[in-house]
């Protein structure tokens, strides 16, 4: 299952960490998702949504 949020559309993010000596090796920083019972197209799904969505109120709970 994909780690991207089926509201808003977030996904990870790729980045560097860079260290004193300016090495860089790669990090991935995932979306926070929650599985979360919404209501899309009159049914009751459970869907996996990013924490910035359910805040903002882009959700209908049933």
């Amino acid at each position: 299952m994909a780690k991207v949020c089926e509201i808003c559309g977030k996904r990870p993010i790729v980045g560097y960490n860079i260290s004193h000596a300016h090495n860089k090796t790669k990090k991935i920083a995932y979306p926070n998702l929650q599985k979360v019972r919404a209501v899309q197209n009159g049914q009751t799904r459970r869907i996996r949504i990013c924490t910035n969505c359910i805040k903002s109120g882009r959700v209908v709970k049933p």
